[in-house]
């Protein structure tokens, strides 16, 4: 169990990157060998994979964190001062993960590419949420405009050290903030719809993994994948509309997602040479600095449960856009493809 929140909490802190080329794929490695020594080329093409595994699990992150309605199961503002709605939820998908104990790296670099192992895993992180009212509206007939509620967001990452892979956020508590705006606020006959913006990060974060092999050339080899000053910023908008019937409620609304990421990556690979007499080495090969961007669409469908303060809320949503180009590929397909989730939560408030 230990090991398998290792690998979801830990693959799924990586970043995107979007470059079009041939293929649907990066033309050339962005990891250069500092020669053409055996050990150099190694540390190439863990390097190589280091920076493809960080591309690939960007969307899959930034959709664990982004979700989908900004308040689960509403669309209405509270009413101005004095209301306030809190909520709990958990946002899952279906995701790859990189089968990273299975990577090995070749003794010829990073060329050519190849196809790395994943494992399709249930994913996702749970999140909670909490909505003041600021301003009720103006009265227009049967309902008001221009109500304004102020949303707050927690993302939570824990600290985590396995036997191969390490998660060590700088704090594992990151608030978000953001507003929602009334266009129409719920009532009797009036449905709610509402604009809202809410930016959410994880906290900046290093990675470190680390796989032990063997190949002819390079005997026994050690390969120590780091991921470091790592940082995940996501801003986005979304348009709601919602209704309440009795005790039963729907929602559906649409938006747009940017991903922001940004780490330096780098592979170190030491062993010993199997030469007479056998040579320690050890080498290693980085990507100082990277800044990407990634732009999503988010579609979203809302049923909730209303009793009496307190609402049972459940969400199936899809994202889709953008695009991640990688050089090596990976088993399960594109980075960038269209990604199906449901979220479950509660909220209370008055």
């Amino acid at each position: 169990m230990k090991k398998f929140l290792v690998l979801v909490i830990g693959m799924s802190v990586f970043g995107t990157v979007g470059a079009k080329a041939q293929n649907g794929g990066l033309a050339q490695p962005v990891c250069v060998a500092a020669s053409n020594s055996t050990p150099d080329r190694v540390a190439q093409d863990a390097c190589q994979q280091a920076y493809d595994v960080y591309q690939f699990m960007g969307p899959q992150l930034g959709l664990a964190v982004a979700g989908g309605n900004h308040t689960l199961g509403s669309a209405s503002t509270l009413g101005g001062l004095g209301h306030f709605s809190l909520g709990l939820h958990a946002t899952g998908f279906r995701g790859s993960l990189p089968q990273v104990d299975q990577f090995t790296q070749r003794s010829s670099g990073a060329s050519p590419a190849q196809q790395l192992p994943t494992k399709d895993q249930f994913m996702g992180l749970p999140g909670a949420d909490l909505a003041i009212g600021i301003f009720g509206g103006l009265p227009l007939a049967l309902t008001n405009v221009g109500g304004i509620d102020v949303l707050l967001s927690a993302s939570y990452l824990p600290t985590i050290t396995g036997d191969n892979f390490s998660v060590r956020p700088d704090q594992n508590l990151q608030v978000g903030y953001g507003a929602r705006i009334g266009l129409l606020s719920e009532s009797i006959l009036v449905p709610g719809i509402s604009f809202t913006y809410l930016k959410r990060d994880l906290p900046t974060t290093t990675i470190t993994g680390t796989a032990t092999y063997s190949n002819l050339l390079t005997g026994p080899t050690t390969a120590t994948l780091n991921v470091s000053d790592f940082k995940v910023k996501t801003s986005g908008w979304r348009l709601v509309a919602s209704k309440s019937l009795v005790i039963l409620g729907i929602a559906a609304g649409v938006g747009q997602d940017k991903y922001d990421q940004s780490a330096a990556i780098s592979a170190t690979v030491s062993g010993t040479q199997p030469t007479i007499p056998p040579s320690n080495f050890s080498t290693t090969a980085t990507v100082p600095g990277t800044s990407q961007s990634m732009t999503r669409t988010n579609y979203f469908v809302d049923a909730s449960l209303k009793l009496f303060l307190l609402k049972l809320t459940g969400e199936i949503g899809q994202v889709s856009g953008g695009t991640v180009n990688t050089y090596n590929t990976f088993q399960s397909g594109r980075a960038d493809k269209a990604q199906t989730y449901g979220s479950v939560g509660f909220r209370f408030g008055f």
